[in-house]
């Protein structure tokens, strides 16, 4: 969890924060925290998606079932 904060002012739409709130059920500052994480980890997952077929894996199977 981010230790240090910074406060900030924003100008977002009425609506927009309303509709945001709406779907966590919580208050502006919990709100935005969700929304930047969420924004953050899809920007992860997009460069994990642009690694596809480029990362070679070798797993033999049959040798990870040994190890149970």
């Amino acid at each position: 969890m981010h230790k240090q904060t910074q406060k900030i002012t924003a100008h977002i739409p009425v609506t927009l924060l309303n509709e945001a709130q709406a779907a966590t059920g919580k208050g502006i500052t919990e709100t935005i925290k969700i929304a930047l994480s969420q924004l953050a980890r899809a920007g992860a997952y997009e460069d994990l998606r642009k690694m596809r077929g480029k990362v070679k894996i070798s797993i033999d199977l049959e040798e990870l079932r040994k190890d149970k």
